[in-house]
């Protein structure tokens, strides 16, 4: 897994500016952002995602599954 460094760099002046900050109002809005970035995607999909999922999942269940080759194929043209 290749890792931007650019983004680490990124990461760790935030680390160094949050350790700086004394606003405890700042602070509560950066909690309120994690949490709300921490939702939990399920919610967030349409009815139509879910109930795709659903039947994927009892297909799998159900052992009607393809190999990965196949789906290789059908889908490399977005991979």
């Amino acid at each position: 897994m290749k890792i931007d460094l650019n983004i680490q760099d990124r990461k760790l002046e935030l680390i160094q500016w949050l350790s700086l900050i004394e606003d405890s109002s700042l602070i509560e809005k950066i909690m309120e952002l994690r949490k709300n970035e921490s939702n939990d995607w399920w919610n967030s999909i349409s009815e139509a995602e879910k109930e795709a999922i659903e039947r994927g999942i009892e297909a799998a269940e159900e052992g009607k599954l393809s190999p990965h080759s196949n789906a290789r194929k059908i889908y490399e043209k977005w991979l």
